[in-house]
């Protein structure tokens, strides 16, 4: 048996940004820094914000501009902020 974690979104009106960094790496980022990621490929980021979002795509946004992965915010601060 796989063990899953729970997802750790507890709305689904939670906004997730993916976009690429300016490595060209993929990010995935909730709007308030609750959860993200890098990933290599557009795909798994989509597959991990969807995971974390409860599966609702229409709470996904992606970027036409850089994005860099910000852990460091604390919940309620800017969404994803451009690359310097």
């Amino acid at each position: 048996m796989k063990l899953v974690e729970p997802p750790s979104c507890s709305s689904p009106s939670t906004i997730v940004f993916i976009g690429r960094n300016h490595g060209g790496q993929w990010v995935a980022q909730e709007q308030s820094g609750l959860y993200g990621g890098l990933f290599v490929s557009r795909a798994q980021a989509i597959k991990y914000a969807l995971f974390e979002n409860g599966q609702h795509p229409e709470t996904i946004v992606e970027l036409p501009r850089e994005i860099e992965l910000d852990m460091g915010k604390s919940p309620g601060s800017n969404s994803a902020r451009r690359a310097a």
